[in-house]
């Protein structure tokens, strides 16, 4: 017995192991397409703390121990603007798809729930609605129209769920507008209005309204850990 769950267990870290692999893959492989000036700034950011832990340790007379030491920094100087540049590129791959706000939402692992496209309009416009502690944000992404459905949206959610925090939010790099890359830190930064408990009543609530089924892009979303690429 003791041996099928080690084996059991060897297999599951095999497999968390491949995934990790094959999300760093898919990353190398959306950068090169979208970033592809993002390696030669691995490069350098390699070389310049290389070459100034060289430069310290000559000065010092320990060119050895100082190259051992900032050779481990100088990957991990790498590995981190890989990972800046890649959070780029998964932008640019959605940023001109329908739903890319939505994509973006959803990939917040915490403090909000969003159902996507509760609201849209012939020409494409939408609306998702996310909920968490500073309430209910409403999200409009498309074209200037979105502004008169997020009004049809907060009337609606205001004969729902009234006396709950209302936000509205528009997608875009226009003038009162938040970009996709900042969406997520636009989110985090919303004052907390409600307790954890009344935010579960809200969404209780909030199921019986719903919202429609559309097409989300495809494809690893940055999130807020600068170490990691989340997976699809």
């Amino acid at each position: 017995m003791a041996i099928f769950k080690r084996k059991a267990k060897a297999e599951q870290v095999s497999g968390e192991k491949q995934g990790q692999m094959q999300v760093l893959k898919d990353a190398f492989r959306l950068t090169r397409k979208h970033k592809p000036i993002a390696f030669l700034w691995m490069a350098l950011g390699f070389v310049a703390v290389l070459c100034a832990g060289i430069a310290l340790g000559t000065k010092l007379n320990h060119p050895v121990y100082f190259t051992l030491i900032s050779l481990p920094l100088a990957v991990l100087v790498a590995f981190f603007l890989f990972t800046r540049q890649a959070n780029t590129a998964a932008f640019l791959s959605i940023q001109d798809q329908m739903g890319a706000g939505a994509s973006v939402l959803m990939a917040i692992r915490k403090g909000f729930t969003t159902t996507p496209a509760v609201n849209v309009s012939r020409n494409q416009d939408m609306v998702h609605r996310s909920v968490g502690r500073a309430g209910i944000v409403l999200v409009g992404e498309g074209t200037s129209g979105v502004r008169t459905l997020l009004q049809d949206e907060r009337r609606k959610m205001e004969r729902f769920v009234p006396g709950v925090p209302l936000s509205e939010v528009i997608v875009g790099e226009g003038s009162g507008q938040v970009s996709l890359r900042k969406l997520q830190k636009h989110l985090k930064k919303l004052p907390k209005k409600l307790s954890k408990t009344q935010v579960r009543e809200v969404r209780n609530r909030l199921k019986a309204v719903g919202g429609l089924s559309m097409p989300i892009p495809k494809g690893p979303m940055p999130t807020n850990r600068n170490m990691k690429m989340p997976k699809r």
